[in-house]
């Protein structure tokens, strides 16, 4: 069993900075490609920004500049420094990680989301 735990959301008035951290716990060999993804009311789930085991990162076009996605392999956890935050970035945040568990299977794992609202 793998929990992914996400925490660092809030309200922030627009051109403020949050940071983002999901904890994965539970029966880990390794971690493979992390990413982040948001959902706003009405709209479909997109990916924000991800990072592969080695550190390759990858960001939506409305975030880059903006968004710097980062890991800590020893402690199996995944940033996202978020600034210059408009309105349109609010949403639920979500993390999904791609695992080996211990027992050598290869799942996705999704934590339970953070709310993120840029509001002046």
């Amino acid at each position: 069993q793998v929990q992914l735990v996400e925490s660092g959301g809030g309200l922030v008035q627009p051109g403020g900075s949050l940071r983002l951290s999901c904890a994965a716990s539970g029966s880990i060999l390794s971690i493979n490609v992390v990413g982040w993804y948001r959902q706003s009311p009405g709209k479909e789930r997109e990916l924000v920004a991800a990072i592969t085991s080695g550190g390759t990162t990858n960001y939506a076009d409305s975030v880059k500049g903006r968004f710097t996605i980062s890991r800590d392999n020893a402690k199996n956890t995944v940033s996202l420094q978020m600034n210059s935050l408009k309105p349109e970035d609010t949403a639920v945040y979500y993390c999904k990680a791609n695992v080996v568990t211990k027992t050598l299977y290869m799942l996705d794992y999704w934590g339970q989301g953070t709310q993120v609202t840029v509001s002046s």
